[in-house]
């Protein structure tokens, strides 16, 4: 489903959810939008699900579409009154429902005590996909169906990558189309813009840049906001981050040194001080088969605007750089 799309059955879903929602055990208020026909939850079992959340004035607080990485959970007995356990289990594999948490009846939060997010709100509001329920047999012992849930779960997680991983040179060659990115490329695969060479010398391997910087994924979020994960620009992390991302804000000293990614590294030495480049790493250059959860999912093209304020020189011995591999 598009993205837009999503976004308008979520808003559509949380409005028809308060016409004829149920109340689920311990007082979470729910309402069925699609029903499906596989097996229904119950305590114990495994379900892989999508989900948007928003808060009472319909802004999206997260979605697991931003990241592109669906989650998979054991469901657990109720810990708190009301809570998402306790609505789970009046689901079956292939609903879509929308889902109301009562804040002061789960006593999530101290009111005095909520995050910045929860201050206003008296609920937590889902729209929710259930994709699979991986069901634990009657009087299957624990040790046999965390074998069989594992092995179920890695295959289909390995698949998942797979597909990644054969979509990722096509996602960035069309962030570059979309955002009219005359790019050229190295031979490690990077993309990249030049839109300010600065001054030479440029920073070599063993200096440390003095940067700002902010990382985003190639694709929005479902909000039609920046995809962005990382920044050192606080008024871009208030757009398109949140209150939640908390961090000093500065331009960042990044060493050219073997622990930072490859991709940010050979940026660095495309430009000198007072340079802006804007990059498209293949994950090879980044954060490769295992991605850094939940933000960025394996096989993920990362972008990058960077930009040079100054450039120090290293003090010591520096070792030498570790050879670049071609572009697979």
């Amino acid at each position: 489903m598009k993205k837009s799309l999503l976004v308008l059955f979520a808003a559509s879903a949380l409005l028809a959810a308060c016409s004829k929602e149920k109340k689920a055990e311990g007082g979470a208020l729910y309402t069925i939008l699609k029903e499906g026909n596989g097996p229904q939850i119950k305590e114990g079992d495994y379900i892989k699900f999508d989900f948007i959340q928003k808060n009472d004035k319909d802004s999206i607080l997260d979605a697991t579409y931003d990241y592109d990485q669906s989650r998979v959970i054991p469901v657990g007995p109720n810990s708190h009154n009301g809570d998402m356990y306790s609505v789970l289990k009046n689901f079956k594999e292939g609903d879509s429902v929308a889902v109301r948490l009562n804040l002061d009846t789960m006593e999530f939060y101290n009111k005095d005590k909520r995050p910045e997010q929860y201050k206003d709100q008296k609920y937590l509001n889902f729209v929710i996909k259930i994709h699979k329920v991986f069901p634990k047999k009657e009087n299957e012992a624990d040790s046999t169906f965390q074998n069989r849930a594992t092995e179920f779960f890695t295959k289909d997680y390995e698949e998942y990558k797979a597909n990644r991983k054969k979509s990722e040179v096509a996602k960035m060659k069309k962030y570059a189309e979309e955002n009219k990115m005359a790019v050229k490329t190295t031979p490690s695969g990077l993309m990249y813009v030049i839109e300010n060479a600065g001054t030479d010398p440029k920073p070599i391997w063993g200096d440390t840049a003095i940067v700002d910087y902010t990382g985003q994924l190639t694709h929005k979020k479902i909000s039609g906001k920046l995809n962005v994960f990382d920044t050192s620009v606080e008024k871009i992390a208030k757009e398109n981050i949140g209150p939640q991302f908390v961090k000093p804000f500065a331009p960042t000293p990044i060493p050219l040194a073997e622990n930072i990614a490859k991709g940010f590294v050979e940026a660095l030495q495309l430009i000198g001080k007072g340079g802006k480049i804007k990059v498209i790493m293949p994950s090879a250059l980044a954060y490769g088969e295992q991605g850094v959860a939940p933000q960025i999912a394996p096989y993920s093209p990362l972008v990058f605007d960077i930009e040079i304020k100054d450039i120090k020189k290293p003090t010591g011995p520096v070792m030498p750089p570790p050879p670049v591999a071609p572009a697979q």
